[in-house]
């Protein structure tokens, strides 16, 4: 069935194995219409990947700038090259650290910090992709980006020469969690890699209340799909809410500065509703003003 018009956000709890660009081309198939993600995840990562359908795409990135919630596991004393699980393993040496010794470690990663993105990733460098040149062979110098780590605790330790590490993390947009479990395993004297990796949250969107791609189909092949697709209000309920009148709704329609209005801070993004909780647009702060950013048709 295509060509849908509906609009709003699905949640999908991806399975291990998939692309992100797989998750889309399967729902695409099913539901029609134009369809994107606010954040890839690595085939071998499961959990949350927010899609977004038809004109709610144009909100994606107001979604993908969320923080960002995982759980993960590491396995210490061991290095792969692409610092997962999927990919060749490049040393093996012992790390038999404890519980208190990785916290220790942890406490350098906590805030804000500067990372530095894994070969295997899609940051762009030149105009090619790292993850195209680890293909190649290439190692090449990157860039150090700053990240804030929120939240970092340990959940659990499996004691060993080669320790397997659950931890939590609470992060911003652009965190790879691969590259932050081997920068602790390097502060214990060591490397570690990635075994499993689970996003729980993407802002104030939680992987319980997503839908597994077959769900999704079934929703779809038996008319209850409009039930799991979120309203963009919804979507962006972390977001500020300004809700304005009839003349006020005709204003923000037609693009125009809300005068008279101001955030905390200047840059700040605000989502505006008509008095039926419906969203409109998205704008921004500046000075006494709101201008728009998005408009939704």
């Amino acid at each position: 069935m295509t060509g849908t018009s509906t609009s709003g956000f699905l949640l999908v709890d991806k399975d291990q194995g998939w692309t992100s660009h797989d998750v889309v081309a399967k729902v695409r198939a099913h539901v029609g219409g134009k369809v994107g993600h606010a954040g890839t995840l690595d085939p071998m990562a499961t959990g949350l990947l927010v899609l977004a359908l038809g004109k709610a795409t144009k909100l994606l990135r107001f979604v993908q700038g969320e923080e960002k919630e995982y759980l993960a596991t590491a396995l210490f004393g061991v290095a792969t090259d692409s610092l997962d699980a999927d990919g060749a393993v490049v040393s093996r040496e012992p790390l038999p650290v404890g519980p208190d010794e990785i916290d220790a470690a942890m406490d350098r990663f906590r805030g804000d910090i500067l990372q530095v993105p894994p070969m295997v990733s899609a940051r762009k460098i030149e105009g090619k992709r790292l993850y195209e040149l680890a293909r190649e062979g290439k190692v090449v110098e990157r860039e150090a980006r700053p990240i804030t780590i929120k939240r970092l605790e340990i959940v659990d330790v499996a004691p060993s020469d080669y320790p397997e590490v659950t931890f939590r993390t609470v992060c911003s947009t652009g965190t790879y969690i691969r590259t932050l479990a081997d920068d602790i395993a390097r502060a214990l004297g060591g490397r570690a890699h990635l075994t499993a990796l689970r996003r729980v949250r993407n802002g104030s969107l939680h992987v319980n209340d997503a839908s597994t791609v077959p769900e999704i189909v079934e929703a779809r092949n038996s008319g209850t799909f409009d039930g799991i697709v979120l309203r963009p209000s919804e979507a962006l309920s972390s977001m500020p809410e300004v809700r304005v009148d009839e003349a006020g709704e005709f204003r923000v329609r037609n693009g125009s500065r809300l005068v008279g209005q101001s955030l905390e801070a200047e840059g700040d993004v605000v989502r505006i509703a008509n008095r039926r909780g419906e969203l409109l647009a998205v704008y921004r702060s500046d000075g006494m003003e709101l201008v728009p950013e998005v408009v939704l048709p």
